[in-house]
């Protein structure tokens, strides 16, 4: 029993909880406003419902540094640029605040004339694109991507830090408020001039955030939270640099406030010494991805620094042991005192479902093993009464905690023998194509005879209202399965059809049947669990249930064959079959964390081998493994690199590489940063690959022109992120832009994405524009 004085408290922090609300109130909100059924005061009075209700969870959960400001309507990183008036001219914004049209404009896009005009966009008259769009760190978040010109200015264009602060206030609350800090902010940014160093416009961005620091001391805030994740990158001395002058300029304007600095994705490594002497009152440190740099940084830190310990996993859904967490943490809070220590999650919560008592139908055991952010907020209570000497208080649920882990390490649940007998004879053979890929294009080309500058979709078509009710009374046992079946047969053979009557080249059945391009497999493999509202943002209003990786992978039976025959038996023309890929499975469930991540992506990918194998038995030529997320689960680190480039690159061929060489393996990669791991790709040698690039107008390319990439390449000609509809120039304009960069002979022409969250309405004029743009560019060739 800890010998501490029951008297004392010890602090008990979140760094930011889910925005979504528990019934995804925030999506029906915004895509209601977005449709004009409710109007911006409905939407922003849902938004502050949804703020208070959060700060009163947290308070009855124990937690005493409760955040404001870490509430979004759609990225916090777009809230920055919006707050700091980092807003490109072609959003028509004069200055003053910026308007909710111009945030929503930045974020969607704009729809067409009259939308523009409201915005002042008068020289566009089919609207504007959104910025670009990119993964946050190594997360499934996407964060809208800030940007950047010489001579920009920055101004106070939004005081919601402000206004979150004291409306939490007057409910009651004193909370710290959460900036996204001024150096992370412009390393995330980019510019359409490449001599533009982001960090060059720092001395005019700090005067904007001094003003939102004084404007919040003014209003009683003691303490604010500044999120700087670029000290777990690699920095070079210039960005250390202006890590110092940053927070040496903070301390001398605005002293009254006290900063906790917040790290978190990783460990400080060689940023460590920036990190400790930097004038602050307190640091956060990630724990759970950082636990090597425990006691160095403990060592490290001034007597005066106040320590915020990240102990609990803000990215996973497993339930933390308690005993252990425990055992370490009782010594250094001895040692270092409890007015220096702050108990905290890893990172903020946004990466987790909410309440994991809302899964009644989830397997008990199972169950048991996990936590949810609300649930994660009673360990970290839980952690601080016992650190502050009240274990007895709280020793049934250390106890409870101690048992779970147990019975997780020994259920029969988790270990598969077979599948452990099959990881053992995996072979080098099982790695390769039969043929170079030279070899292989002939001969496809040959079988397929497409014309140049094939025409294609990524996958999916829209999941309309239809589906969706039908999928809900199937899942309700409403509507019987031959029914069900008979209802997505009829959706298939439509979309079928209207892909030949455009004239695509190569067709896709449309994944009526699939609720998820993660789930929908993990559903028919043996190892995962699912939940029911277990949702988290991937960026706005989607929002996604990451499948639970619990146990050893399997794949019981054929999971995609029937529907690929049944849509192949309604055309002549090619069929791709459609697959999700064993390192975007891997990066888009939660984890097993009891063996390695390489380990569980093998599982996986004997799985979807034997998938692909079973397609080309049945007839299926062209067979697309989508590996979206490959890029996502990148080590922030360079140093680790190449090892999570070797196992994921591994699983891609491993499930890819059991196929004769007339068998065309397509893949799909979106929205990632490609010129840092062309090699990587190049090693995948997948026949076709397709990639977003609508919205970096094609700069995404020039890493496959530098690497001379042998293999055909889909660019994404529009973004399907938007609800805009291009014009056939403005995708030729893009292919003119792709023709400078790759050869005619390796381009193929598709959207950046699948379809499924657009509208038919959206989603029919865009196609026949693009195939248009294929036809004329045929033409021109």
């Amino acid at each position: 029993m800890s010998n501490v004085s029951t008297s004392v408290r010890l602090a008990v922090a979140t760094l930011g909880t889910p925005r979504i609300g528990p019934r995804r109130e925030l999506k029906t909100a915004l895509e209601s406003f977005w449709a004009g059924k409710i109007d911006e005061t409905a939407l922003l009075a849902t938004a502050a419902e949804l703020r208070a209700a959060n700060w009163a969870r947290q308070k009855a959960r124990g937690i005493s540094v409760i955040p404001s400001n870490d509430f979004s309507l759609y990225d916090h990183v777009l809230d920055t640029s919006v707050m700091v008036g980092a807003i490109p001219e072609i959003y028509g914004w004069t200055g003053g605040s910026v308007p909710l049209a111009t945030y929503f404009a930045m974020a969607r896009g704009s729809e067409g004339e009259g939308e523009a005009c409201a915005h002042g966009h008068v020289h566009h008259h089919h609207g504007v694109s959104a910025q670009e769009m990119t993964k946050w760190f190594d997360t499934n978040y996407h964060y809208m991507v800030p940007e950047f010109k010489k001579g920009q200015t920055f101004a106070v264009s939004s005081t919601k830090p402000i206004d979150e602060y004291k409306e939490a206030k007057a409910l009651g609350y004193q909370t710290r408020p959460v900036l996204l800090g001024p150096v992370t902010f412009l390393k995330l940014g980019k510019s359409k001039d490449a001599s533009l160093d982001a960090l060059s416009l720092l001395d005019g961005l700090l005067p904007v955030y001094i003003e939102v620091l004084k404007r919040l001391a003014a209003e009683g805030a003691e303490w604010v939270q500044i999120d700087e994740p670029c000290l777990v990158l690699d920095l070079d001395d210039a960005a250390r640099q202006a890590l110092r002058h940053t927070y040496d300029v903070f301390a001398k304007a605005v002293p009254q406030i006290k900063i906790m600095l917040a790290t978190y994705f990783g460990d400080l490594g060689d940023n460590r010494d920036t990190a400790v002497s930097l004038p602050v009152a307190g640091l956060h440190i990630d724990l759970v991805r950082g636990a090597d740099q425990f006691a160095v940084v403990v060592a490290k830190a001034p007597k005066n620094l106040t320590l915020s310990l990240g102990v609990i996993d803000g990215r996973n859904i497993w339930r933390a042991n308690l005993p252990t967490l425990l055992n370490k943490l009782e010594p250094v809070v001895t040692a270092l005192g409890h007015e220096r220590v702050q108990i905290a999650p890893s990172c903020s919560m946004l990466h987790v479902p909410i309440d994991l008592d809302a899964e009644t139908a989830l397997d008990t055991d199972v169950k048991e093993w996990l936590a949810f952010s609300l649930q994660k907020m009673d360990e970290l209570s839980v952690l601080g009464r016992a650190l502050a000497g009240q274990r007895d208080e709280v020793a049934d649920r250390i106890a409870a905690s101690k048992t779970a882990a147990a019975k997780r390490k020994e259920s029969s649940k988790i270990h598969n023998r077979a599948v452990t007998e099959r990881m053992s004879g995996i072979t080098d053979q099982m790695r390769r194509r039969h043929s170079p890929f030279d070899v292989r294009a002939g001969v496809q080309h040959k079988q397929f005879g497409l014309p140049l500058f094939p025409t294609t979709t990524i996958g999916s078509f829209p999941q309309t209202a239809d589906v969706r009710k039908a999928r809900a009374a199937h899942a309700k046992g409403t509507l019987k399965d031959a029914d069900y079946d008979q209802f997505l047969k009829e959706e298939t053979a439509r979309a079928v059809r209207w892909q030949e009557e455009i004239g695509l080249d190569v067709l896709v059945h449309g994944e009526f049947e699939r609720n998820d391009m993660v789930q929908y497999f993990g559903e028919q493999l043996s190892g995962f669990a699912f939940t029911k509202h277990g949702w988290v943002q991937s960026y706005g209003s989607r929002y996604v249930r990451p499948p639970i990786l619990f146990g050893d992978v399997s794949r019981p039976k054929p999971m995609t064959v029937d529907w690929w025959r049944y849509a192949q038996s309604l055309t002549k023309r090619p069929m791709k079959a459609m697959l999700t890929g064993p390192v975007t499975i891997l990066n888009w469930s939660f984890v097993r964390d009891d063996i390695p991540r390489s380990e569980a992506c093998r599982q996986i990918a004997l799985a979807i081998r034997d998938e692909v194998v079973d397609l080309e038995k049945e007839g299926a030529r062209m067979i697309q493994i989508d590996e979206a997320a490959l890029r996502e689960g990148l080590p922030l680190r360079r140093s680790q690199w190449q090892h999570y480039l070797d196992w994921a690159v591994e699983g891609f061929r491993l499930c890819s590489s059991g196929v004769a060489d007339e068998t065309q393996i397509h893949t799909h990669m979106c929205y990632s940063e490609f010129n840092d791991i062309i090699d990587a790709i190049g090693a995948m040698d997948a026949d076709v690959i397709s990639i977003e690039t609508s919205r970096s107008k094609m700069e995404l390319l020039d890493a496959f022109k530098t690497y001379h990439y042998p293999n055909e390449i889909g660019p994404g000609v529009y973004d399907i992120h938007s609800p805009r509809v291009p014009e056939v120039g403005e995708m030729k304009h893009l292919l003119v832009l792709a023709r400078q960069r790759l050869s005619d002979a390796q381009l193929w022409i598709n959207p950046d994405c699948g379809l499924k969250t657009r509208k038919w309405d959206e989603v029919r004029p865009a196609l026949v524009n693009m195939v248009a743009a294929a036809r004329e560019l045929r033409a021109q060739a």
